[in-house]
């Protein structure tokens, strides 16, 4: 029987699953082969490698979110402008081999004169409200790239992103703040809450940040607190600059360990959250193939 196939192929690495006509996932891969790790650029090489068993039955489909489809990618998927939906998408696959393989386009936002880009999130999102049923919402997908997406009338109407996640990977490691963290630690939940409330003082990250070396230097927070505080400081600050009134809910995308602490935060925020991982990737290229 012909398969739907759906890789997520991103910076540093890639994942895939095979899904039946119903689309529950039969099978999946992952491989650390993102686009910045394809060997001599052989991207058609690592695809088959990992995934010509998966197109053997005739009419399988290819659907590939994420990266691959950047300029530094298998090949350039021009973006599609907001507001979009899963029908916009689904015009503008760009094909790397017709009716087999596409390349889904990320979407684009204008903000004055500075646009903002997504790619991959967008069929996390498009997922997302397959599975909730919701046309219209608040959605974060955070990351490296932390992107809060307004979806109205089942499309995405616009977007910013938040260097939250660098950020964090900058501060905690090539920083002064380094000597006084553990940036390994596991998760300390007041530690964290307290990062939180301090964003909201109003006195900028760029003071707070150095209250984590403060703190360390007359022993009101250990190495391992001070990582969970200055998390708790990003996230807080990406937070601050969001409308959430009482008891809004807000959809989550990610990895478990960040969908919780963002959770942690927006209900510290009184919002309510439903969290999602992979499965939103596999429900989102399910609907561009619908």
């Amino acid at each position: 029987m012909p398969h739907l196939i759906a890789v997520d192929w991103g910076t540093s690495s890639l994942r895939g699953a095979r899904l039946d006509e119903a689309g529950r996932v039969l099978e999946e891969k992952s491989a650390p082969l993102g686009i910045l790790n394809v060997p001599n650029g052989d991207f058609a090489g690592v695809f088959a490698s990992l995934f010509s068993d998966w197109m053997k039955p005739a009419g399988s489909v290819c659907l590939i979110s994420g990266m691959a489809g950047s300029r530094q990618g298998w090949s350039e998927a021009p973006y599609v402008a907001c507001p979009a939906g899963p029908d916009e998408l689904a015009r503008r696959l760009h094909w790397i081999e017709p009716g087999r393989i596409a390349l889904v386009p990320g979407l684009s936002d204008e903000q004055g004169d500075v646009p903002d880009v997504m790619r991959g999130e967008e069929v996390q999102i498009f997922g997302a409200m397959r599975l909730t049923g919701l046309g219209e919402g608040l959605f974060v997908l955070p990351g490296t790239h932390s992107k809060w997406a307004t979806v109205q009338g089942g499309r995405v109407i616009g977007f910013r992103t938040y260097m939250t996640g660098e950020f964090y990977g900058l501060l905690s490691q090539h920083s002064i703040l380094a000597r006084t963290l553990d940036a390994d630690a596991a998760l300390d939940e007041a530690a964290f809450l307290r990062g939180v409330t301090r964003a909201g003082n109003g006195e900028g990250l760029l003071h707070n940040a150095f209250g984590v070396r403060a703190l360390g230097l007359f022993g009101r927070l250990s190495p391992a607190q001070s990582a969970s505080y200055l998390s708790g400081l990003l996230i807080g600050e990406e937070l601050r600059l969001q409308e959430l009134p009482m008891g809004r809910e807000v959809i989550a995308i990610g990895a478990a360990a960040l969908t919780a602490r963002y959770a942690l935060a927006l209900g510290q925020r009184g919002a309510r959250v439903r969290s999602f991982g992979a499965e939103a990737t596999w429900a989102g290229v399910r609907a561009l193939r619908r």
